[in-house]
């Protein structure tokens, strides 16, 4: 496992929660009721507490808005694609239908952590990224996943057209997330073995990518917007992808 810093309330709970909490720092100027029932949970589990001063933490990590709280946690590093493979195979082996989210070169990690959390409430088996012009697991996507990006796959491939076509050959159906897609998320079958793609923020999914998917879909809207951000188009397309898998069409 590896190590990392994360800060703020709300991430530093749940990694408490979850066990995974090597260290923890604290401003103790701050007495507030929120930090008061911090330190509870830390004698709850256990946890030996720091008390440091606000420059400390801001040394430690600069440009964040840590809320004067700091942990060092065991997080769980990117996997890599025989990952993939292997989880597919035990996916196969329970008679599951393989369910994977696939980000085609999103780079926020505020997406890419709100993407990790849909994909937990709605039953991915793994979110996919590619190695290169992608966001990873950075300290922001750990924060904004709430913990998702510890309990759910990430996985990074060396490859994504090449992966396409893998997972294609094992009968998984590719869906790409597109303005011009023949059909809506609402219409389009979702059930069954299936791998979901979602663009970048600026120029959706790459040519190839497209490409690569069995059948485009898009999100049906009125007014005058044109796109949704992609981290609630995510939330939107898989939630429609749950009610399918979940209570049938």
């Amino acid at each position: 496992m590896a190590q990392e810093w994360i800060y703020g309330f709300h991430a530093v709970e749940a990694a408490i929660r979850e066990d995974r909490v090597i260290r923890v720092m604290l401003d103790p100027s701050r007495k507030d009721k929120r930090m008061q029932e911090f330190y509870l949970l830390a004698e709850q589990f256990h946890i030996k507490v720091e008390r440091v001063d606000s420059a400390t933490l801001d040394q430690q990590m600069p440009d964040s808005r840590h809320q004067g709280v700091l942990a060092l946690i065991e997080v769980r590093a990117p996997e890599g694609e025989e990952f993939l493979y292997k989880l597919l195979d035990e996916i196969d082996q329970a008679g599951e239908h393989p369910f994977l989210l696939i980000l085609d070169e999103v780079q926020d990690p505020h997406n890419v952590g709100a993407c990790l959390r849909s994909a937990e409430a709605f039953g991915v088996d793994a979110v996919i990224v590619p190695k290169d012009n992608a966001c990873s697991l950075t300290p922001i996507v750990r924060k904004v996943s709430s913990g998702s990006s510890e309990r759910v796959p990430f996985i990074e491939v060396t490859n994504l057209s090449r992966m396409l076509e893998k997972i294609k050959a094992r009968g998984i159906w590719v869906s790409g997330l597109a303005g011009g897609g023949d059909t809506t998320i609402f219409t389009a079958d979702f059930r069954g073995p299936l791998a979901i793609v979602m663009g970048s923020e600026g120029s959706g999914m790459r040519r190839l990518t497209e490409k690569n998917c069995d059948f485009i879909v898009k999100i049906p809207m009125e007014g005058e917007i044109e796109s949704l951000n992609v981290s609630v188009a995510t939330g939107v397309t898989l939630a429609e992808a749950y009610r399918q898998r979940h209570f049938g069409k």
